[in-house]
């Protein structure tokens, strides 16, 4: 999902139920994802960078510690930390950070798990996923246990908004505090939806990506999410003029944009039902609620590939279809950024924060706050009073290396770091620190220098006329890397196949 995907974000959506907490609690101009998903999900789970977690790839195993595919035993859960601080610990949705059933979420400190183990699935059906060139297992769990519905009998986003409420029910006849980690898979292709939230939007995108891209920017300046004179990122050369496009094209290309908007929709309604379940058992005024995504919105084109065409086979929605959004329209998902998911540009890395929490976080509250993955976990443990152990089950653990931020969400309280934040995804490589932000893309390998409170579009290059701030930079990174056991050279253990994904 996108940057601007939610309605308080600038996204036409209807996605009521996160507008609300995000009218009632607080948004961050500046969150940083890992720009893809199992990466993501290793920092959000630990608190660590992907690297030190055991994820710097995917959740395949490349034969080197930090690119293991599965958390290892130094980089501990939320849940197993919060369980040893007396909380119940509860997970409904995409796991993506370890296939091995050693490796899955009971396993690793969750009470309860309902969900996908691995990176996709099907919304209508346990089908396998076409990826690179294989047949991709769909694995769908409960507490250890396979589970599988009849096909066509159901739909994901709703199963794991039934689950997590159904998990919160049982867990309210403890007297335990909860964490409930929801990780929703959509927007996540293949595109399904529900027949009655497609209809809703029935119409809507006639008009177009170039027209929906400046009615959301206009949006945003009028929610305070940017400043009007921020120089927007440059229009992708591949996105085409929507009015060069045939009827044909555009026809499907408009019902691509209708399921994407139903699924988001269909999530939302999800998050009011966990929300009407809080309320019932009377925990909303002691709940802190999180809302991220885990990357930006994706450049992939899955259905018309050698390896997925054959799998395409009905209607865009039905359980039959298997497309994506596709660059044209995520170019729009990521207003006003650059690339997609993937990259390592904004548009590949921003995630909409919302934060709630009643009588605590100010309502409608805007800040900058440049924070990270990372700095989740700090959070939490802060707000939980929940101590980090040095030592778990016999294993010294790795240390916490973000920042709480506690004194951001309830005092207003600037964020300080005495460390830039360094990515590195496929060889593709970033670090922030203050304004300035250096980019190298993979294979090139050249670095770029941004001025990110000027120039969050990454227009303009500032490398040659700052080597001494490139100079630093990549110093630092260098020594990132070192304690890392990240890997410079990508093409030393680059897959045979990369997932059939066109990332730029």
């Amino acid at each position: 999902m996108g940057y601007a995907d939610l309605g308080s974000y600038g996204s036409e959506i209807h996605t009521p139920n996160l507008d609300k907490l995000a009218s009632q609690g607080l948004r961050l101009k500046e969150f940083y994802n890992n720009a893809i998903c199992a990466p993501t999900r290793a920092s959000i789970l630990t608190g660590q960078d992907q690297h030190k977690a055991g994820i710097g790839y995917f959740d395949q195993n490349l034969g080197l510690p930090a690119y293991q595919g599965y958390l290892n035993k130094e980089s501990l859960t939320l849940a197993e930390v919060l369980k040893q601080n007396g909380y119940s610990t509860l997970m409904s949705g995409k796991w993506h950070v370890g296939n091995d059933s050693t490796s899955w979420p009971n396993q690793r400190g969750f009470d309860h798990f309902f969900g996908i183990i691995g990176g996709a699935a099907n919304y209508f059906n346990a089908g396998y996923m076409p990826l690179a060139g294989a047949k991709y297992p769909v694995i769908i769990e409960e507490d250890n246990k396979r589970w599988h519905k009849p096909d066509d009998s159901y739909y994901m986003t709703d199963e794991i908004g039934d689950h997590a409420a159904k998990f919160l029910d049982e867990q309210s006849k403890t007297n335990k505090p909860f964490f409930l980690y929801l990780t929703f898979n959509a927007p996540h292709w293949p595109l399904q939806a529900l027949p009655e939230d497609i209809a809703k939007y029935k119409g809507r995108y006639n008009i177009g990506w170039d027209s929906l891209r400046k009615e959301r920017i206009a949006r945003q300046v009028a929610l305070g999410l940017r400043e009007p004179n921020q120089p927007l990122a440059v229009r992708d050369a591949e996105v085409p003029n929507w009015d060069n496009l045939t009827y044909d094209e555009q026809q499907l290309w408009k019902a691509k944009m209708e399921v994407y908007a139903a699924m988001v929709d269909r999530m939302d309604q999800n998050v009011g039902k966990v929300l009407d379940k809080l309320k019932q058992l009377k925990k909303d005024d002691n709940t802190l609620i999180v809302f991220i995504s885990d990357n930006g919105a994706p450049a992939e084109d899955v259905a018309h590939g050698k390896v997925h065409a054959a799998r395409n086979i009905g209607p865009v929605g039905t359980s039959g279809s298997f497309e994506s959004q596709g660059k044209n329209w995520s170019f729009v998902s990521n207003s006003p950024l650059r690339s997609f998911k993937g990259a390592l540009y904004e548009g590949g890395m921003s995630s909409p924060l919302i934060a709630w929490f009643p009588g605590k976080i100010k309502a409608n509250t805007i800040e900058r706050g440049t924070a990270h993955l990372i700095d989740l976990a700090p959070t939490f443990y802060d707000v939980a009073g929940a101590k980090y152990p040095v030592v778990y089950n016999g294993t010294k653990t790795n240390p916490l290396i973000g920042k709480s931020l506690a004194g951001l969400f309830f005092k207003g309280e600037e964020l300080n770091r005495d460390k830039p934040l360094f990515w590195e995804l496929w060889g593709n490589r970033a670090i922030r620190e203050g304004k300035w932000k250096l980019v190298s893309v993979f294979p090139v390998n050249q670095w770029e220098l941004f001025d990110i409170d000027n120039d969050r579009g990454e227009t303009n290059n500032l490398a040659a006329k700052n080597p001494d701030v490139v100079r630093k930079l990549s110093l630092e990174y260098l020594q990132w890397v070192n304690a890392n056991n990240v890997v410079l050279d990508f093409n030393l253990i680059k897959p045979k196949a990369i997932l059939d994904i066109k990332a730029n």
